[in-house]
C-alpha cells in the first residue's frame, strides 16, 4: 500500500477559524489504524489545539506542506495559498454557487487541484456523513437565549466562547430565567438536535405545534417544526416529503401563523433557494408579527428570512433589523426592531469540542475510503474538481466558474 503524507493546514480565512480536522490524540489513532499514513501539522498560533499539544505526542509540526499528498483544513483556503496538484479537503462553500468563492474554485481548477468538499461527503442515500451541525445548533440556540436575555434585560450569560467546554456552557444555562415566552425551532437534522440539547438543558419545555398555536402557558416553551408543519401543496393534498425535497417550488409557506404566536425564532432548517421563504418583509411589518429575536443558525443571506441581511461575528454577534426601511440597525436600538443573531461560524465558539466530534466522524466514516478503498464511492461523490476540470456530478458549476451565473442558479 502506497505511503501517504497528510497535512493538517493552517486556517487562513479572516477572521481565523480555531477548529482543526483532528485533535492530537486522533492523529495518534490515525497512525495506529493506518500505518502507511503519516500526519503532519502546519504551524499555527490560532488553532484550538496548540503546536505543543501535537509535539507532545510526537506528531511532526512544520511550516512547509509541499511534501504532503493530501491537505486537510476546515474553512476555505486563500486562493494564493493553494499548492498546485495536491488533493484538498475542506468546506469550499462553492456548491451553491456562492459568489464570494468563485475565484477560489477558478484557482483550484487552474492549479490542477483535486478538491473533496466535506459538505458533499454523503452515503448512497444522500445523508451527510460529517458536519459541525450539532455544535452549530448548541451554540446557536445558546446565543439566541443570550440575545433574548440582553434585549429584555432578563439575565446575563457568559458568551459561549468564554465557556471552557460544552459542560461549562450547560452550567451557564442554569442562570436563565425566562417569562412564559414561546420559541420556534425549525429543522430536524443535526443542527436542530443540537439546539434542542441547549433548550432542554435550559429547562424549556417542548410542546406540539397545535398546543403552541392555540394554548397559553405559564412557563417558557418551544416547538420543533419540520418542513411538513409549515408548508402546504399549492394544488392541495397532503404534504409529501420526497416531493418537497425534489420539487419545493410546488409548495407555499404556512409559517406565518407560527410567527403570530412566537416571541423568538431559532432557524436550524436547511433552505433550498427553490423553496418558499418562511415569511416576507411585508409580513414582518404587520402588527400580528410577534417575533422579536431571531437566531438564524443557517445564516442564508437574503434567503428564507428577510432580516438576515448579513452575517454577524463572534466579536459582534447581533444587529437589529428595521422591517419598515429594510435596513440593518445598531443592536438593541429600538423596540420595534427585530434583533438578529446570524453568526456564520458558530462551532468556533466551542472549537475543541466541535473539532473532537468532527474528527471522530472523519476517522470512522471517511478515512477508510480516503486512505484504503473507496468501494462505496463516498470520496468520488464528494470530489468537485480533478485535473483542472469539474467532475461530472458538479458540472453544473461550469457557468458559475465562467462568471455567467449567480448564486442559486
Amino acid at each position: 500500500m502506497q505511503n501517504l503524507r497528510v497535512g493538517l493546514i493552517r486556517e487562513g480565512k479572516v477572521p481565523p477559524d480555531k477548529r482543526v480536522p483532528f485533535t492530537p490524540f486522533q492523529v495518534e489513532e490515525i497512525h495506529q489504524r493506518f500505518p502507511h499514513v503519516k500526519v503532519v501539522v502546519q504551524e499555527s498560533d490560532v488553532r484550538c489545539f496548540g503546536d505543543r499539544e501535537y509535539r507532545a505526542l510526537d506528531v511532526e509540526v512544520t511550516s512547509d506542506m509541499r511534501s504532503c499528498d493530501i491537505l486537510m483544513g476546515i474553512k476555505e483556503v486563500p486562493a494564493d495559498w493553494l499548492i498546485p496538484g495536491k488533493t484538498y479537503l475542506f468546506f469550499s462553500h462553492t456548491i451553491k454557487k456562492q459568489p464570494h468563492n468563485r475565484k477560489l474554485l477558478q484557482e483550484i481548477l487552474k492549479r490542477g487541484i483535486t478538491l473533496v468538499d466535506y459538505e458533499a461527503l454523503k452515503d448512497k442515500l444522500g445523508n451527510r456523513l460529517v458536519a459541525f451541525g450539532r455544535y452549530a445548533g448548541l451554540v446557536g440556540a445558546y446565543n439566541g437565549l443570550w440575545t433574548y436575555g440582553r434585549r429584555f434585560g432578563l439575565f446575563n450569560l457568559k458568551r459561549a466562547y468564554e465557556c471552557f467546554d460544552v459542560n461549562d456552557l450547560k452550567l451557564e444555562l442554569r442562570k436563565i430565567n425566562l417569562p412564559p415566552v414561546k420559541i420556534i425551532l425549525t429543522g430536524s437534522g443535526r443542527v436542530a438536535r443540537g439546539a434542542m440539547e441547549t433548550l432542554d438543558s435550559a429547562g424549556i419545555r417542548r410542546v406540539n405545534p397545535q398546543d403552541f398555536l392555540h394554548r397559553t402557558f405559564n412557563e417558557p416553551v418551544y416547538v420543533q417544526l419540520s418542513s411538513a408543519d409549515y408548508h402546504q401543496r399549492k394544488t392541495g393534498g397532503a404534504f409529501n416529503r420526497d416531493e418537497f425535497h425534489h420539487h419545493p417550488e410546488r409548495y407555499d409557506s404556512s409559517f406565518i401563523r407560527f410567527a403570530h404566536a412566537a416571541d423568538m425564532l431559532i432557524a436550524g432548517a436547511y433552505w433550498n433557494p427553490a423553496a418558499p421563504v418562511l415569511f416576507t418583509r411585508k409580513d414582518m411589518q404587520q402588527p400580528e408579527f410577534k417575533i422579536k429575536v431571531i437566531a438564524d443558525i443557517t445564516c442564508d443571506i437574503e434567503g428564507s428570512i428577510p432580516s438576515t441581511k448579513r452575517a454577524s461575528t463572534i466579536s459582534d454577534p447581533v444587529y437589529d433589523y428595521d422591517a419598515a426601511t429594510d435596513q440593518v440597525m445598531p443592536p438593541l436600538s429600538h423596540e420595534k426592531h427585530v434583533t438578529v443573531m446570524a453568526i456564520d461560524n458558530l462551532p468556533c465558539e466551542l472549537p475543541r469540542n466541535a473539532s473532537e466530534e468532527f474528527g471522530r466522524d472523519l476517522l470512522d466514516k471517511i478515512l477508510p475510503a480516503l486512505f484504503v478503498d473507496d468501494t462505496d464511492g463516498v470520496i468520488e461523490r464528494a470530489t468537485i474538481a480533478r485535473n483542472g476540470m469539474l467532475t461530472p456530478q458538479f458540472a453544473y458549476l461550469q457557468d458559475y466558474v465562467d462568471g455567467k451565473q449567480a448564486a442559486g442558479g
